[in-house]
C-alpha cells in the first residue's frame, strides 16, 4: 500500500518532500503521510500570514486590527458590537481585545459606547474614519486573498475551501474531545 509520502504530484519538490523522504530513513516506524498535508498548511499559513501583513502595512494596521475593524464592518449599522462578540470572530484574549479596542479608540477607527441592553457592557462602535479604512484595507486585503489562490480554478478553490472546513470541523472536533 502506498502512502501519500510515496506518491509523486505534478509540483515541484518542496521541504515537506524532503522529510518526507528523510524521516522513514531514520525512523522507519513514523507514518509521514500525515505529514504531507499538515506539514504544507502550516508553511502555508506562514506564507498567508507574510502576504497579509505586508497587504495592511499600506494602512499601518496589523491583522487584527484589520479582523476588529471588518468585523465591526460587516456587522451593518450601526457598525457596533460588544468585545465578547468581537471575539468570537477574532482569537485573541480579553485582555489582548482590551488592548487592541483601546489602540483603535486612540487612532479614532472606534469609539467606546454603552450596550443600550446592559449599560455595564461597553461597545466598540466603527467610526467613519474607521470605516473609510476598513472600506480601503478590505480591497487590498480581497486582492491578495484573490492572488494567493489564482494558481487554482474556481472549482478547484471551491473543492480546496470544500476540505479545508472539513478538516476545521474535524479540529474542532479533536478539541472539544481534547477537553472533556
Amino acid at each position: 500500500m502506498m502512502g501519500i509520502a510515496a506518491v509523486s504530484g505534478g509540483a515541484a519538490s518542496d521541504v515537506v518532500d524532503a522529510l518526507l523522504a528523510e524521516w522513514p530513513v531514520e525512523r522507519p516506524d513514523l507514518d509521514v503521510d500525515a505529514m504531507a498535508v499538515v506539514g504544507r498548511i502550516i508553511m502555508i499559513s506562514h506564507k498567508l500570514h507574510q502576504r497579509v501583513g505586508a497587504a495592511l502595512s499600506e494602512f499601518n494596521l496589523n491583522y487584527s486590527d484589520f479582523d476588529v475593524l471588518a468585523t465591526l464592518r460587516r456587522s451593518g449599522e450601526p457598525y457596533e458590537l460588544a468585545p465578547t462578540d468581537l471575539m468570537r470572530s477574532v482569537l485573541i484574549t480579553s485582555g489582548a481585545m482590551t488592548a487592541l479596542l483601546d489602540r483603535l479608540t486612540a487612532r479614532g477607527f472606534i469609539e467606546r459606547g454603552q450596550n443600550r441592553r446592559d449599560g455595564r457592557v461597553r461597545t466598540a462602535i466603527l467610526t467613519a474614519k474607521g470605516r473609510d479604512l476598513v472600506d480601503r484595507a478590505a480591497e487590498a486585503r480581497f486582492v491578495e486573498a484573490s492572488e494567493a489562490v489564482a494558481c487554482f480554478s474556481l472549482p478547484e478553490q471551491a473543492s480546496l475551501s470544500e476540505s479545508l472546513k472539513h478538516l476545521n470541523h474535524w479540529l474542532d472536533e479533536l478539541a472539544e474531545t481534547d477537553r472533556s
